[in-house]
Parts: structure tokens; C-alpha cells; sequence
């Protein structure tokens, strides 16, 4: 039993535990699959679903059923969402799973798969910093998901956790995957989805009693979408005194990935303008923090190097060993997007606070040299960096240090598809 209190104390392993999915119907799951809510504007969050009535996107991004000039953020918005959810389940597009269980769910990119364990995990485990975080959340981005899991009092898009793997997890996992997969499909993007129903009753118990073993989970994308769950949660504790601790609404939907199984891919930096200095007094005052040589268009091949893009031409950029030691025992400042951040963006550039500065702007790795190109050839007088991919450990170790990550430190794919599972608490 719980007691009233919020936030329980100190968990000393994580909690988490098989759940009563809503889930797609097997012959409509590939067309319900949606990439995330947050990759898409409004526009391109309503040019995306056009044709695919039954794209779950439709649902996580309620706004696109009204017209363009409708408030997005309309309480008529978030129960149109609620309205969709049930008016599916009744249709039988959704069904609701007869108990509780777990998944498995593999994602397959370019020849390079991951496989995860869908369940729920513990809102109190994120209070209490077993579940670990590495970068701040944005209110009002919270809010807009607060309110649509609060209508819906439905998570339907998942967290996508990862762990210090395990080899007892792992094996178990691999044993799921010898049976036929529930759903199997390749998505619109060349991404395979497979996944297995756990539902087993000796193999849910032994995967729940594995996990009691691992002391932390750490969350490598979806910040927004786990405080939004977690302050939902509370929410609903203070509406019901009397609960328990195992309502649903004590759990938040979760994809939780070995660490040795996830690839981060880099996040690059696009400043519109170099701040009304040239780009021979740029380079002189870049040259005080780098080596800096010609380059050609590229990747960086090692930390401590970054690609950079200026004036129609390539350089390689090459972090100063003296600097590069004063910083190297912090796990923050050690990272080369933090390097960047504090001796080229701030000093030089005049960028203090990159979440707010609207002279930079970030690109995804998976977008490409060539995006970084059309956006520097696009406009004159700016400069474009493309970074080494920060380290999967890297990650959980500012995480364990209780410390947060620059913005836009890391980019992970393949993306977790919304809609495959949806997990369902008491309103």
C-alpha cells in the first residue's frame, strides 16, 4: 500500500510491469502506426494525414479534423481526440487486450534493429530519479500533452526508456522473438516494425521479476511526453485520495531499450547569421579554439571534431587538446556539442541561450550534409556545423550525474510509432 504522500521516496530499482494495452486490430495496425506528434508543425501535422483517416496522427494531433484557423488548443480540439479514440474502439479498428502483458518490439532500420519491452513504468520511479532525465522540459510544450492525456485518460505515445542491458532481459527477449510475430509490417519511411505479445504467465513474471534487478532507466527520448504523463498522474492521485498506488494512472507507457542496442545519431547546428562580424574575423576567432583545415563535405569521423560549413566551403574543425583537457573531467562540458555551445556559439557568436535565440536553429542528423547545405546557401553570412554523434554512455552518465544535457544533444532513430499500444487509466 502507498501512502498520500506525491512522491514516495527513494525506489532503489525501477518498477515495471505488464499492462492491459489498447492495441490496433492486427490488419489495420500498419495503417494506424504514426510517426510521433512532435516530429510534425500544424501544417505538416495536416498534410500527413490527408488520405489516412485511420493514422493514429490524426488522434495525437487532434487539430488537424478543424480548420486551419481554429484554436489548436480548444477543449472542443482535445475532446474530438477522446471522441476518435472511443468511436475506434467501438469500430474495432482498436481492441482491448483480455489481460495484462507485456511486448516485444522490434524496430529495423537500415540493416540495424532494436528491440524493446513495452510496458508501464512507475510515475514514482521518475519523482524519485530512478527513472533518470537529462534535459529540462518546456511548460508550455507540457501542457498541450497534460491536457490531451487528461481528456483522453489515455498515454498514446510511448516514452522510449533505455537501460544498462541485461543478459538474463536480453535472453528472454530473444526467446519471445522465436514465436510468430503479432504484427509484422514495413512502414511508409522503410522502417520494419515487428512486434510479439508476451502473455504468458511464467514469462510475464519472470521478465517483471528480471527488472527489479535493474537499478535505473533513463529516458533517451519523449521528456515532454513522460512529465506530462507524470503530472497527470499526480493530478488524478489528488482527485482520488483513497488510491492505491496500482491505478493505471500510477503508470506511464513506456519502450524500454538495452543500451548496447541504441545508435544516436548527430544533431547539427545551423546559425542564421555570424552576428555582424565577417567571415575572415569569424575564422580568426575560431582559430583561437580549433585547428581549423579544409575540409570536404562529410561527416566528422571522431569526438572532438566537428564539420563545419561556411561561404560555399567545407572546413574540419579540430578541438584544441588544451581545451579539450580543461573540460574533459566534467560530463557535461566534455561533450563536443557543450564544447561548441561555450567556446564557439556564446563567446563568438554571441548565442547565449540556444532554446531561445531564433538565430539558431537545429537539424536532425537524418536530414542530412545536404540540408545543412540548402540552408547556408540559402542565406548569406551564416555558418552551419555538423557534429559527431554524442555516445549512448555519454548520455546515461549525465543522467546518472543528476546533470542536463545542452538542447538538442542527441537524435534517436528509428522512431518509436505511435498507436501500436495504448495505455488506458481510470478518469
Amino acid at each position: 500500500m502507498y501512502n498520500k504522500e506525491e512522491c514516495k521516496g527513494e525506489r532503489i530499482v525501477a518498477k515495471v510491469l505488464p499492462f492491459q494495452a489498447v492495441r490496433p486490430a492486427v490488419k489495420y495496425a500498419n495503417e494506424v502506426a504514426a510517426l510521433p506528434y512532435d516530429v510534425y508543425d500544424r501544417q505538416e501535422a495536416k498534410a500527413a494525414v490527408e488520405g489516412k483517416p485511420l493514422s493514429f496522427l490524426n488522434i495525437d494531433r487532434p487539430e488537424t479534423q478543424f480548420p486551419d484557423d481554429h484554436d489548436m488548443y480548444g477543449e472542443d480540439v482535445y475532446e474530438k481526440a477522446n471522441e476518435m479514440i472511443q468511436d475506434e474502439i467501438k469500430k474495432g479498428i482498436f481492441v482491448k487486450e483480455k489481460k495484462k502483458c507485456y511486448y516485444v518490439y522490434e524496430l529495423t532500420m537500415d540493416g540495424r534493429s532494436q528491440t524493446g519491452l513495452v510496458a508501464v513504468s512507475a510515475i514514482d520511479d521518475y519523482l524519485s530519479n530512478v527513472c533518470k532525465k537529462h534535459e529540462n522540459t518546456v511548460a508550455k510544450k507540457e501542457a498541450d500533452r497534460i491536457h490531451h492525456v487528461d481528456t483522453t485518460s489515455c498515454q498514446t505515445g510511448p516514452i522510449f526508456l533505455a537501460y544498462r542491458e541485461k543478459e538474463e532481459i536480453t535472453s528472454m527477449i530473444n526467446k519471445v522473438k522465436t514465436q510468430e510475430a503479432l504484427y509484422d509490417f514495413v512502414a511508409d519511411d522503410g522502417v520494419r516494425h515487428r512486434v510479439w505479445i508476451v502473455d504468458d504467465d511464467q514469462m510475464i513474471q519472470d521478465l517483471a521479476e528480471a527488472f527489479k534487478k535493474v537499478p535505473s532507466t533513463y529516458i533517451a527520448d519523449g521528456h515532454h511526453r513522460a512529465a506530462s504523463a507524470v503530472k497527470v498522474g499526480l493530478k488524478r492521485r489528488r482527485e482520488h485520495p483513497d488510491y492505491t498506488g496500482e491505478e493505471e494512472f500510477n503508470y506511464f507507457l513506456s519502450v524500454l531499450f538495452p543500451d548496447n542496442e541504441l545508435k544516436i545519431l548527430d544533431y547539427n547546428r545551423f546559425v542564421k547569421n555570424l552576428g555582424g562580424i565577417t567571415y575572415e574575423e569569424f575564422l580568426t576567432k575560431l582559430s583561437t579554439k580549433m585547428i581549423i583545415n579544409e575540409g570536404k563535405k562529410e561527416k566528422p569521423k571522431a569526438k572532438g571534431h566537428i564539420s563545419m560549413y561556411m561561404d560555399h566551403k567545407w572546413y574540419d574543425l579540430k578541438m584544441k587538446e588544451d581545451l579539450v583537457m580543461e573540460r574533459a573531467g566534467d560530463v557535461v562540458a566534455s561533450l563536443d556539442v557543450a564544447f561548441l555551445q561555450d567556446e564557439v556559439l556564446t563567446p563568438i557568436l554571441g548565442i547565449k541561450d540556444p532554446r531561445t535565440d531564433e538565430r539558431i536553429a537545429f537539424v536532425g542528423g537524418i536530414r542530412g550534409l545536404d540540408e545543412l547545405v540548402r540552408l547556408v546557401d540559402g542565406k548569406h553570412g551564416s555558418v552551419a556545423f555538423a557534429m559527431y554523434p554524442t555516445d549512448i554512455h555519454e548520455l546515461l552518465n549525465v543522467a546518472d550525474a543528476r546533470r542536463l544535457m545542452p538542447p538538442k544533444s542527441t537524435w534517436f532513430e528509428p522512431k518509436l510509432r505511435s498507436g501500436l499500444f495504448i495505455h488506458e487509466f481510470e478518469r
